[in-house]
């Protein structure tokens, strides 16, 4: 299965692909994450990824798609993939065609509300990236991630005045690509999230539900 985990900045994209993850066996190519590695070197690509993500903006085409090329060349050739931050543009929808299939979008519609107060309140470990939250999803030590025991900290761009712009990035630029591959009959099967409260491990129990209804797995 070929999949795109679609959704605002901060809607849980991450949270739900790394559950799917283990309950598929699958890989999760997270744009993010890959470019947050990029932003470590100090490199002349990493010095002009930092401008574009400190600003709230988004990388330009060309950076992203040579290094989405690179990731799936890497991956397994028998096993299918989860994309979680790309494509965020009608034009990025239409280059990810020329590179691979997609057999279905996972989409997450949730309020703007639930986005600010989750993101801002999210925890990341440095060292094996898993997602907390110090509201409701909390480690079990404060600070100290449950997996492996690294620091958890909060990214520069978790703060609300970023986070409001990303939304209205997302809001003015990607939507308009869910009409895109409705047009190519590529399924898209969408979780509402009304509350904070609302475990993450439910709302990968419906997708899991929903992906054997359509007999993607």
């Amino acid at each position: 299965m070929k999949a795109i985990i679609f959704g605002a900045p901060g809607s849980g994209k991450g949270t739900y692909a790394s559950r799917l993850q283990a309950k598929l066996n699958i890989n999760v190519i997270v744009m993010g994450d890959i470019f947050r590695e990029i932003l470590k070197q100090n490199t002349d690509l990493g010095r002009k990824v930092k401008g574009y993500v400190e600003k709230g903006m988004l990388v330009p085409d060309d950076i992203v798609v040579q290094t989405l090329k690179n990731r799936l060349a890497e991956l397994p050739a028998d096993r299918g993939f989860i994309m979680d931050g790309y494509p965020r543009t009608l034009e990025q929808a239409k280059i990810l065609e020329t590179i691979t299939p997609i057999d279905v979008i996972l989409l997450l519609d949730v309020p703007d509300w639930i986005i600010i107060e989750r993101s801002s309140t999210r925890r990341i470990c440095k060292n094996c990236g898993t997602i907390f939250n110090i509201r409701f999803l909390k480690p079990k030590v404060e600070g100290i991630c449950d997996k492996c025991g690294g620091e958890l900290y909060q990214r520069s761009d978790d703060t609300p005045e970023v986070i409001k712009k990303r939304l209205q990035v997302y809001k003015d630029q990607t939507m308009p690509i869910l009409e895109h591959f409705k047009q190519k009959n590529i399924p898209i099967i969408t979780f509402r999230a009304t509350s904070l409260e609302t475990p993450p491990d439910t709302v990968v129990e419906q997708m899991m539900s929903e992906l054997k209804k359509a007999k993607l797995i």
